[in-house]
Protein backbone atom coordinates (compact mmCIF):
# COMPACT_ATOMS: atom_id res chain seq x y z
CA UNK A 1 0.00 0.00 0.00
CA UNK A 2 2.92 2.36 0.72
CA UNK A 3 4.53 1.39 -2.68
CA UNK A 4 1.17 2.53 -4.22
CA UNK A 5 0.60 5.62 -2.43
CA UNK A 6 4.16 6.93 -3.34
CA UNK A 7 3.56 6.33 -6.90
CA UNK A 8 0.28 8.28 -6.43
CA UNK A 9 2.11 11.22 -5.17
CA UNK A 10 5.14 10.84 -7.65
CA UNK A 11 2.66 10.98 -10.90
CA UNK A 12 0.73 13.45 -9.37
CA UNK A 13 4.09 15.23 -9.16
CA UNK A 14 4.70 14.65 -12.39
CA UNK A 15 1.23 15.78 -13.60
CA UNK A 16 2.20 19.03 -11.51
CA UNK A 17 5.38 20.10 -13.56
CA UNK A 18 3.12 19.77 -16.89
CA UNK A 19 0.46 22.13 -15.76
CA UNK A 20 2.67 24.88 -13.71
CA UNK A 21 5.67 24.63 -16.30
CA UNK A 22 4.37 24.41 -19.56
CA UNK A 23 2.69 27.29 -19.52
CA UNK A 24 5.30 29.83 -18.83
CA UNK A 25 6.19 29.45 -22.77
CA UNK A 26 2.53 30.88 -23.36
CA UNK A 27 3.67 33.90 -25.45
CA UNK A 28 0.07 34.97 -27.01
CA UNK A 29 -3.79 33.82 -27.21
CA UNK A 30 -3.41 31.38 -29.80
CA UNK A 31 -0.09 29.36 -28.23
CA UNK A 32 -2.41 29.20 -24.67
CA UNK A 33 -5.07 27.63 -26.83
CA UNK A 34 -2.32 25.32 -28.10
CA UNK A 35 -1.24 24.61 -25.42
CA UNK A 36 -4.57 24.32 -22.97
CA UNK A 37 -6.36 21.87 -25.63
CA UNK A 38 -3.46 19.66 -27.28
CA UNK A 39 0.11 20.06 -25.25
CA UNK A 40 -1.46 20.04 -21.67
CA UNK A 41 -3.97 17.00 -22.29
CA UNK A 42 -1.76 14.84 -24.27
CA UNK A 43 1.10 15.18 -21.51
CA UNK A 44 -1.56 14.09 -18.90
CA UNK A 45 -3.01 11.06 -21.12
CA UNK A 46 0.40 9.55 -21.83
CA UNK A 47 0.83 10.11 -17.73
CA UNK A 48 -1.74 8.48 -17.15
CA UNK A 49 -1.72 5.63 -19.12
CA UNK A 50 2.04 4.78 -17.59
CA UNK A 51 0.57 5.64 -14.32
CA UNK A 52 -2.10 2.74 -14.94
CA UNK A 53 -0.15 0.68 -16.56
CA UNK A 54 2.06 0.55 -13.60
CA UNK A 55 -0.47 0.49 -10.83
CA UNK A 56 -4.04 -0.34 -12.12
CA UNK A 57 -6.63 1.54 -11.48
CA UNK A 58 -6.94 4.10 -8.83
CA UNK A 59 -10.17 6.67 -8.78
CA UNK A 60 -7.72 8.42 -6.47
CA UNK A 61 -5.75 9.48 -9.55
CA UNK A 62 -7.92 11.50 -12.13
CA UNK A 63 -8.99 13.56 -8.94
CA UNK A 64 -6.13 14.79 -7.67
CA UNK A 65 -5.08 15.45 -11.23
CA UNK A 66 -8.48 18.04 -11.90
CA UNK A 67 -7.29 19.03 -8.65
CA UNK A 68 -3.90 19.72 -8.56
CA UNK A 69 -4.76 22.24 -12.02
CA UNK A 70 -6.79 24.75 -10.34
CA UNK A 71 -4.22 26.87 -8.84
CA UNK A 72 -3.39 27.30 -12.51
CA UNK A 73 -6.17 29.06 -13.61
CA UNK A 74 -5.25 31.91 -11.43
CA UNK A 75 -1.66 31.84 -11.86
CA UNK A 76 -1.07 31.56 -15.57
CA UNK A 77 -5.24 32.02 -16.60
CA UNK A 78 -8.35 33.44 -16.04
CA UNK A 79 -11.61 32.31 -14.33
CA UNK A 80 -12.84 30.74 -17.71
CA UNK A 81 -9.93 27.98 -17.57
CA UNK A 82 -11.90 26.52 -14.62
CA UNK A 83 -13.71 24.05 -17.14
CA UNK A 84 -10.15 22.38 -17.93
CA UNK A 85 -9.76 21.22 -14.57
CA UNK A 86 -12.68 18.98 -14.97
CA UNK A 87 -11.84 17.82 -18.53
CA UNK A 88 -7.81 17.09 -17.49
CA UNK A 89 -9.31 14.66 -14.65
CA UNK A 90 -11.33 13.55 -17.32
CA UNK A 91 -8.35 12.84 -19.80
CA UNK A 92 -6.63 11.24 -16.57
CA UNK A 93 -9.64 8.76 -15.95
CA UNK A 94 -9.06 7.55 -19.74
CA UNK A 95 -5.58 7.61 -19.40
CA UNK A 96 -6.06 5.78 -15.97
CA UNK A 97 -8.36 3.36 -17.49
CA UNK A 98 -6.09 2.24 -20.50
CA UNK A 99 -3.09 1.67 -18.50
CA UNK A 100 -5.27 -0.46 -16.27
CA UNK A 101 -6.03 -2.73 -18.94
CA UNK A 102 -2.46 -2.78 -20.07
CA UNK A 103 -1.25 -3.92 -16.44
CA UNK A 104 -3.94 -6.56 -16.13
CA UNK A 105 -3.58 -7.91 -19.60
CA UNK A 106 0.44 -7.94 -18.72
CA UNK A 107 -0.31 -9.78 -15.67
CA UNK A 108 -2.98 -12.19 -16.82
CA UNK A 109 0.79 -13.00 -19.75
CA UNK A 110 2.68 -13.47 -16.88
CA UNK A 111 0.64 -16.00 -15.09
CA UNK A 112 -0.27 -17.89 -17.76
CA UNK A 113 3.49 -18.44 -18.39
CA UNK A 114 4.05 -20.07 -15.33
Amino acid sequence: MKKKMLSLAVFTLINIACFYLMPAVITDTGSAMGMLLLVVPLCCLIISVVYGALNAFNIAYPILVALVFIPTIWIYFNESAWVYSPAYGVVALIGNVIGAGIYHFRNKQSNTEI
